[in-house]
């Protein structure tokens, strides 16, 4: 089997199925629920695995949420700040719809367009910023793509022409690359631990210590509150009055593993592994005329994402079911959560081929000698 289906989620190293596996069978207890020993445990390496998380990307512990996933913590920061709909909130044309659908509910959602190869037309960007929006939501790694947006420099252009609360969706480039978010300089950060080799079921959220707290909750219950009687609440300070209910401490702990997992890794060797794995992607695209290459056709500014529609009246998914029944290469298919950008730039679906660091340059070669015997199939390649 080959997997490239990497955007969607990532496998999980034996690291972290181990953590899982180890809270199921070693403890198994709620935590900060009570004093007795088992509860004790497994709060402390929560909170431990809260730390190594925040190390990694360059915050402090307590400016870390963990949420269900990263449309839960965008929806968190889009709800939490009270806008109205007079408020203007700046989005990118490809973001994934979790990072389009929250800001639609609360305030006047406002696209800032790309270029034909997919690149943000900063030109567009900079008459947009003239509005005085009250919130920049930016993609840092489309899903579609594979860009790479210029965030430190949008946010340096935030920053002089506006005080807008800047939110990025770092889903896509944190499985990639090791973000410093403190350097970066934003406001808030939301990603997911399934794309970045941890469990499903968990979300994060960063944001700076002052704006956590003037959050609105989401939702209210136990975990958020320090003290209730029949009149009054006194909520937790952040991150805690965010985190309603039981967690999945599982999850945690296997983030905390996946990120120890990820440390591991010099990261100008997986820089230069993700290169050479768009370099070949790109090779083997534009070898092939029956293949429509949806993003830029050069490896700089991005990851080893790659969406390309196949030149045939065949659907997408009939190809990508073709794909994973006969050769057992797995990729995804449609629209991508990123439905208005698909349709401007492909005009249907497409399939996306996506890779990280377990993928070999042997497994892309056997992907397109795949796509060549489909195409000769179907009549719009010759053998």
């Amino acid at each position: 089997m080959i997997y490239l289906d990497n955007a969607a989620t990532t496998l999980k190293p034996h690291a972290v199925i181990k953590a899982v596996s180890d809270f199921y069978t070693f403890n198994g207890a709620n935590i900060h629920r009570g004093k007795h020993r088992l509860s004790d445990e497994a709060s402390n390496d929560y909170e431990q695995a809260r730390l190594d998380i925040s190390n990694y990307i360059g915050v402090q512990a307590n400016e870390l949420v963990f949420t269900g996933n990263t449309t839960h913590s965008l929806n968190i920061v889009a709800h939490g700040l009270q806008l109205s709909k007079q408020d203007i909130v700046l989005v990118n044309d490809d973001s994934h719809h979790s990072n389009i659908l929250p800001w639609r509910q609360t305030a006047d959602v406002r696209f800032i367009r790309t270029t034909a190869e997919g690149r943000l037309d900063l030109d567009h960007f900079r008459e947009l910023l003239l509005l005085k929006p009250s919130v920049v939501a930016l993609t840092h790694c489309s899903n579609v793509t594979g860009v790479v947006h210029p965030v430190g420099l949008m946010v340096r252009l935030i920053k002089a022409f506006s005080d807008a609360v800047i939110v990025l969706d770092a889903a896509q480039s944190l499985p990639h690359a090791r973000i410093d978010f403190h350097q970066l300089d934003v406001d808030f950060a939301a990603f997911s631990a399934h794309k970045m080799y941890g469990p499903t079921g968990l979300g994060l959220l960063y944001g700076k210590y002052d704006l956590l707290e003037k959050l609105k909750p989401l939702q209210y219950g136990g975990g958020t509150v320090d003290w209730v009687d029949a009149e009054k609440q006194i909520n937790r300070r952040a991150p805690y009055h965010l985190e309603a209910g039981t967690p999945a401490i599982a999850s945690v702990l296997g983030t905390g593993a996946a990120v120890r997992y990820l440390l591991q890794y010099d990261e100008s060797l997986r820089s230069a592994h993700d290169r050479a794995l768009s370099e070949a992607m790109l090779k083997s695209i534009a070898e092939r005329p029956f293949l429509s290459l949806l993003g830029p056709h050069d490896t700089k500014d991005r990851h080893a994402i790659f969406s390309v529609k196949f030149d045939s009246s065949i659907p997408a998914g009939e190809l990508t079911r073709l794909l994973s029944d006969s050769w057992g290469i797995m990729c995804r298919s449609g629209y991508l959560c990123a439905q208005p950008f698909v349709t401007e730039k492909a005009k249907g679906e497409v399939i996306r081929i996506s890779a990280c660091v377990y993928n070999e340059l042997s497994e892309i070669e056997t992907l397109f000698s795949a796509i060549d015997e489909l195409a000769t199939c179907v009549g719009v390649a010759t053998v």
